[in-house]
Formats: C-alpha cells, sequence, structure tokens
C-alpha cells in the first residue's frame, strides 16, 4: 500500500499523479476502518481526501502555515504527517486529539475547535512573517457553512485589502453539520451549478494562446472578461473579488491533480487569492453519502453496513426537544432558534412541526442571541438552544442585546461540563452565564428537572433565562426538586458537598460510599445556581463546619469561588472549605468518565476531599 510508505509530507511530494489518485483511494479506506472502531467526524474527512493531499503536494506544512476552520477535517492531514499509526487512539484519553493541536505536531499551526476564525489567524500569521522578515507561506481553510459567521467576512475583509501574500481554500460542499442555510449558501449553490464562464473562460485563453500575440491581448481584455463574469456569475465571486482576493474556481474538489495545479498557481501568485473548492461531504462512503448529517460525528458502527454499533439511549437534548414542542402547542409565542445545530440540539421534530416558528441561523451565536432580543422586545418568547462552548461566541450579545433591557429569552445549553471526546475546544466549562446581569441560570440533573425547568422558565419566569444540561443522558439521579431553588437531598452531620447538574448522582454515590466507612454526609443540591439563594443555603448548610463543593466548571468564577463568598460574607461558620473543579485549564480528550476519575468529580474523588476536610 502506498499509505504505509507515507511517513511525511515529502513523502506525499514525490508521487507520480497516478499514485497520489491511489493513495486518496487508500486514505478513504483508512478512514472508514479507523473511525468505524473509534467514532469520529467521518463524512467531512472523506470530503476533503484530496484536497488535504494536493495542499501536502504544494506546501511544507513543518514550516508553511496552513490553518484548517474548525478543524475536524484534519483525519488525512494527521495521517499524512506522521501520525498514521496513532489512530486506534483516536478521541481517547491520552490519545489522538481529533482536533489540530500543536502540542501534538509541528505540521499542526494551531489549535482549532470553533468555526469562522481561520482567516482572522491566518492573516496574523501573515502580517507576522512580514514584520518579521520570514519567508513561509500560509493558507487558510474555511468550509462553507463556516463562511457565514460574521467573523469569517472581517477577516476577508481585512485580508483582502491587506495585500499579504495567503490563500483561502473556500471548501465548498453545501453544508456544516446540518444543511445550510442562508442567501451566502444559495449563491454558492449556483456557482456550483453554472459552469459557463469557466467553460468559456478555458477556451478563450487556449484560442489566444495560439495567436503570436495572444498573451498580451489575453491581458488587455480584462474588462470584457470582468464583464463577462458579471453576465454569468452570481455576484458571490465578484464580492471576494471586490474585497481584494484573486478568485480561483470552482474547482473539483474530488480532483487531486488539478486541486494540485491551481493550488500551486494560488500560492505563486504573491497576493491574497480565494480558491473555490467545490466536495461532497461523505465521498466513496455509500453510508456517510447517504446520511452525512449521522456521519458528521459518529460513534463506533460497522463498516460493512454504516450501522451504529451503541444503542441509542435517551438524552438530554432530545427531552429538551419534546418538551419545547409540547409548550408550542400551548402557546404560539414560542419560537426556536439554532446556529445549524438542529439535529445536535434536538429541535427536528420541533423544526417539523412549527416551521414557521423555527429559525435556522447558520453558523452565527451571536447573531441568533441578537436576533432573539428583538423577538423578545416584540412579544415573543424566543428559544436559543446552543451547545455551551459555542454560545461564548454570543457573550456580548448576552450583556448588551438582552440583559440589558431584562428582555425575557430562554436559553437551553447543551453540552454543559465535561463532554468527552471532542476535548477542551468543545468542553462547557467556563461559568460565563453566571457573570451576566439579571441572568437566571437554572441547572436540572435529570429529565423530569429539565422538564420542568424550561416550562418554567418559558411560561413563569422573567427577564433572560438559561438552563444548562450536559451531554447524553442522566446519571444516577431521576428526581425532581426543579421548583426549589437549593435542595438537601440527604441529610447528614459530619460534611456537606454541594453540587448541581449531572454530578449530583456522583455525590450520592460518594454519601453511600462514605456511609460505610462511618461518615455522615448531607448532600447539597443547586437547582439554581445563578442568582446564588443565600438563605437557602445557608438554611441547607445549617451546623455543617465542613463543606466540599464538586462541579464541573473551571474554578476561576464558579459557584464555588461565589459560593466561598457567599458563606464567608454571612458569617457562616464554615471550618473547612474545598473545591473540587476542572481546575484552572480546559481539560484534554477522554471519556467523561476518565476524566471525572482524573479531576476527583466522580464518587470517589468526592469521598476522597470530604476525608481531606473531615482531617
Amino acid at each position: 500500500m502506498i499509505l504505509e510508505t507515507i511517513n511525511s509530507p515529502a513523502d506525499v511530494k514525490r508521487l507520480s499523479e497516478e499514485d497520489a489518485v491511489r493513495l486518496c483511494q487508500e486514505l478513504r479506506r483508512f478512514l472508514v476502518e479507523q473511525v468505524s472502531r473509534t467514532g469520529g467526524h467521518l463524512a467531512s474527512n472523506l470530503g476533503v481526501v484530496e484536497l488535504t493531499v494536493a495542499i501536502h503536494r504544494v506546501y511544507d506544512t513543518a514550516s508553511d502555515r496552513l490553518v484548517l476552520d474548525v478543524g475536524h477535517q484534519c483525519y488525512v492531514h494527521k495521517a499524512l504527517t506522521g501520525r498514521r499509526e496513532l489512530f486506534g487512539t483516536l478521541r481517547q484519553f491520552g490519545g489522538l486529539s481529533g482536533f489540530p493541536k500543536p502540542y501534538e505536531s509541528v505540521h499542526d499551526a494551531f489549535m482549532a475547535g470553533h468555526a469562522s476564525d481561520s482567516v482572522s489567524v491566518a492573516l496574523g500569521m501573515a502580517r507576522a512573517r512580514t514584520l518579521l522578515g520570514a519567508e513561509y507561506q500560509v493558507a487558510a481553510v474555511i468550509g462553507d457553512g463556516a463562511l457565514g459567521g460574521g467573523l469569517s467576512f472581517e477577516g476577508l475583509n481585512d485580508a483582502g485589502g491587506s495585500g499579504e501574500p495567503l490563500v483561502v481554500i473556500l471548501n465548498d460542499n453545501g453544508m456544516s453539520i446540518d444543511k445550510n442555510v442562508g442567501g451566502l449558501s444559495k449563491h454558492l449553490s449556483r456557482m456550483r451549478t453554472e459552469p459557463e464562464y469557466y467553460a468559456f473562460k478555458k477556451k478563450y485563453r487556449k484560442v489566444l494562446e495560439k495567436l503570436p500575440a495572444g498573451r498580451t491581448l489575453y491581458e488587455w481584455s480584462h474588462e470584457l472578461k470582468t464583464a463577462l463574469k458579471k453576465s454569468l456569475l452570481p455576484p458571490v465571486s465578484t464580492v471576494f473579488e471586490d474585497m481584494g482576493f484573486s478568485y480561483m474556481g470552482p474547482v473539483d474538489g474530488h480532483d487531486v491533480q488539478r486541486l494540485t495545479a491551481v493550488l500551486r498557481a494560488a500560492r505563486e501568485a504573491g497576493r491574497p487569492v480565494l480558491v473555490h473548492v467545490h466536495t461532497v461531504k461523505g465521498s466513496g462512503y455509500e453510508p456517510a453519502l447517504r446520511e452525512p448529517e449521522k456521519f458528521h460525528g459518529v460513534g463506533a458502527f460497522d463498516p460493512t453496513t454504516g450501522q451504529v454499533r451503541q444503542r441509542v439511549q435517551e438524552t438530554f437534548s432530545h427531552v429538551f426537544g419534546e418538551t419545547l414542542r409540547q409548550l408550542a402547542r400551548q402557546d404560539g409565542r414560542v419560537c426556536a432558534i439554532t446556529a445549524a445545530m438542529a439535529d445536535g440540539t434536538g429541535l427536528t421534530g420541533f423544526a417539523g412541526e412549527f416551521p414557521r416558528r423555527f429559525f435556522d441561523v447558520g453558523i452565527a451565536e451571536g447573531h441568533g442571541v441578537a436576533m432573539a432580543g428583538g423577538m423578545a422586545k416584540q412579544g415573543l418568547i424566543p428559544v436559543f438552544a446552543v451547545y455551551d462552548s459555542f454560545l461564548q461566541r454570543g457573550y456580548d450579545m448576552l450583556v448588551q442585546d438582552m440583559a440589558l433591557e431584562k428582555l425575557h429569552g430562554v436559553l437551553a445549553v447543551d453540552r454543559c461540563g465535561l463532554v468527552g471526546a471532542d476535548g477542551e475546544t468543545h468542553h462547557g466549562c467556563l461559568d460565563y452565564l453566571s457573570q451576566i446581569p439579571g441572568m437566571t441560570v437554572l441547572a436540572p440533573a435529570s429529565f423530569a428537572e429539565l422538564r420542568r425547568m424550561l416550562r418554567r422558565a418559558l411560561l413563569d419566569m422573567t427577564g433572560p433565562v438559561a438552563v444548562r444540561y450536559p451531554r447524553g443522558g442522566e446519571d444516577g439521579y431521576d428526581g425532581d426538586c426543579g421548583d426549589e431553588p437549593v435542595t438537601v437531598l440527604r441529610q447528614g452531620t459530619d460534611a456537606a458537598i454541594v453540587t448541581y447538574g449531572i454530578l449530583t448522582g456522583q455525590a450520592l454515590r460518594a454519601a453511600e460510599l462514605l456511609e460505610k466507612e462511618g461518615v455522615s454526609l448531607r448532600v447539597v443540591k443547586l437547582n439554581r445556581v445563578a442568582p446564588l439563594d443565600g438563605d437557602g443555603i445557608c438554611r441547607a448548610l445549617d451546623s455543617v463546619k465542613r463543606v466540599v463543593v464538586s462541579e464541573d466548571q473551571l474554578r476561576a468564577g464558579a459557584v464555588g469561588e461565589r459560593l466561598g463568598a457567599l458563606l464567608l460574607e454571612r458569617g457562616a461558620g464554615i471550618e473547612r472549605y474545598a473545591l473540587r473543579n476542572a481546575g484552572e485549564a480546559l481539560p484534554a480528550q477522554g471519556s467523561t468518565a476518565q476524566l471525572r476519575h482524573v479531576l476527583g468529580l466522580d464518587a470517589e474523588g468526592m469521598a476522597q476531599a470530604v476525608r481531606e476536610v473531615l482531617k
């Protein structure tokens, strides 16, 4: 196999054109085989096989800077840069990350996990090259879904006007995770299906090249070509050119020879160039072609049939979606918003039943929050369903366009806490919502509590409300204390654990472990983490002198710090106070069980923290 001889990009460059095609075929088989065992992002990687091979035939990524937008399409890149034999550990604890990580390899230029920032990062690297007198090349790969994010246009606007030599590769597959939406997506779709201009241009150049002064005439006819382009192509191509880019494309993203030639020309242009590449998500594997959304991020599966091996369980996302549908039937003001994540957030059923009240804004979380503010101002009840780590990008709008006017919008914040295999870019471990003035933050620990809290958030509460819940399903607790800010789940006299959300089950198990040792542990559960109910917490901790606060958030600004300050201000008389949390830095990838164990957030870790405060 050719793939077995590839240990670095230098080996890719030495291949003949025929062997480069064979390598792409082998890479597809390799991806399906490996991801079927570990799970991961399959469809997006199948779609960029030829593009990645072409990039490594043109660029030297050990010195040139390749910035991948989002980054989940990096598997082929990793296989070609000396990490092929590590794929058995893909997305596992201590193993190969599913995203670019500079600490893994010199070939990974920048950590990536969220969309729309690649052009800005690449421009920063290009400007650093100029100021430092270096000679490396810079390229950014951005998907058409990520291109819909506002940050990408900020970067394109600046990069095009800068004159800095860099190449932006637009990987246009018509999708992000779900189908792309919006006007830009429609324009790109038209460009894929209107080849008249490029066919004419190719013939025009061939004819002129046969004439004695053909090359000169070709250059002189620039104005004619521009007019022709505007008549045959939709305006989006000239949008890039008006920004200052030379536009090349659309190029067949599965023709490795043509891609190599175009990228080489773009690299040598010495100015900002945008190469428009048309790819097909899931290319080469029929199950992924049929269901690219399913194979965007997939668990272990049978490579022959494409059937996922793990049993599908009910999740918080599913319960949220079904509950919201019920509430929408009762109140016509209820609307749902998502940022290109309808299926992931559980809103597919809502979209089908209430299409006029469902809004997919694309990868534009800030816009989603601001739009929700406008809807709330005019009397609707908007519910923005979004992953925690993605909502970070709407922080300014949460303050300016919702909180300051005390608008009643609801945030359904999915994937809070530790999310597992996607690692540090996707963990929802920053407690930023509690910092926003007037924001109420509810933390259900069970499906029943999610149903109750969502209903209260929509119909009974005012101002901005966030309901935060984890990835996956319940974990040892299925009770319902959703109406109370603070609940004592288990009485005890020696010490207390204060926790909330999905860690509730671990805290109860810790109490059982300690009971066998003769330790009486009180378990106090916070159902509302912002604002904290000072009176209720003091009552719940009355007569207990030793307290452990356990949470799957980073330490700075989280509940543990805020609760400690509250107890100190109130003179609660706590003698020993310990924090158990996700630490000072976002954890790497691993299963949630592994990460909890390492961080001391499982039952045994909590029990050990209690033993320490009792010493």
